[in-house]
């Protein structure tokens, strides 16, 4: 007998997204955390990039430029912790599933959070969240149930007259709660070491590429996704067959091309064929290659 394979999972349901940005980061000396940059990105807006889907955004910290629009949100009084922090950004969602993220996770990406929402729809959790190397939770990195937030973060209220000073475990461990590893995903940047760490990683071989680029649409406010093999496939023809100056200036004149056209990824792809057309035609005719239309050597023009 044939086993009818398992439904795909439905995309994952609006939600809202809780950036927690107003710690003290007393292991960082009082540095602005936030603002620290990894790969040439504040974290702020690593993990802001990471929750963009999102309905609406609250960041609960004292208001600074970010790079995308967001609600700015503060417990009462500044200082008062993680879940009276949460409490007051959350009285400005309204979506029925909430991403609650510190600001400090340089390699959070939007698969992750899709993956936690996908999770919690799943199972019927209260929460999803992810597990650090260690198998540690991570609580700041969870897809919950806007609901169950709010029921229970009411209950801690009640029993401990107000929220200042609690630690997360004592709302979290009210919860039913489904946990995915991701060590790196959940890695956070609490000191100095986890700064040069995340400043090491995003430099290695193997993401580097990817990392620089991301880094430079987001500085560039381009929201394209387009093959950067074919590109450097390209600049690596411009580079030889024609002159190693022809590389940035090609693959530049492409993205030019490009732009004055439909601006998708298919535009760049047609630009880029054309002009590594042209730098194997420059290398043909510099090794003496034969004139298409007679069938026999180059010649120069009669004049």
């Amino acid at each position: 007998m044939t086993e009818t394979p398992p439904a795909a999972s439905a995309a994952p349901a609006p939600y809202d997204a809780v950036v927690l940005a107003g710690g003290a980061a007393r292991r960082l000396g009082g540095a602005d955390k936030p603002g620290l940059r990894v790969g040439g990105c504040a974290l702020l807006d690593r993990v802001l990039a990471a929750c963009a889907d999102a309905r609406t955004t609250v960041v609960v910290a004292a208001p600074r430029p970010t790079a995308r629009p967001v609600r700015w949100a503060r417990e009462e009084p500044p200082g008062g912790g993680p879940v009276a922090a949460l409490e007051a950004g959350l009285r400005h969602t309204t979506a029925g599933h909430t991403v609650v993220l510190s600001a400090d996770l340089p390699f959070l990406e939007r698969g992750t959070v899709e993956r936690l929402l996908t999770v919690l729809q799943d199972t019927g959790a209260d929460g999803a969240l992810l597990t650090d190397a260690d198998g540690r939770d991570q609580p700041l990195v969870a897809a919950y149930r806007t609901a169950a937030l709010r029921r229970e973060l009411t209950a801690l209220a009640t029993t401990h007259d107000g929220l200042t000073g609690l630690p997360l475990r004592r709302l979290t461990g009210a919860l039913r709660l489904t946990r995915v590893p991701d060590p790196l995903a959940s890695f956070d940047c609490d000191t100095w070491d986890d700064i040069a760490a995340a400043r090491a990683r995003i430099r290695e071989h193997g993401h580097v590429l990817d990392e620089w680029i991301s880094a430079v649409k987001d500085e560039l406010g381009i929201d394209l996704d387009v093959d950067t093999g074919v590109l450097l496939d390209l600049a690596r023809d411009a580079a030889h067959n024609v002159a190693r100056p022809a590389a940035p200036l090609t693959t530049f004149l492409v993205g030019y091309a490009a732009a004055k056209g439909k601006g998708d990824p298919e535009a760049v792809a047609e630009a880029a064929r054309k002009a590594a057309a042209l730098a194997l035609r420059w290398e043909e005719e510099s090794a003496g290659g034969k004139d298409e239309s007679t069938g026999g050597p180059s010649a120069p023009d009669a004049g």
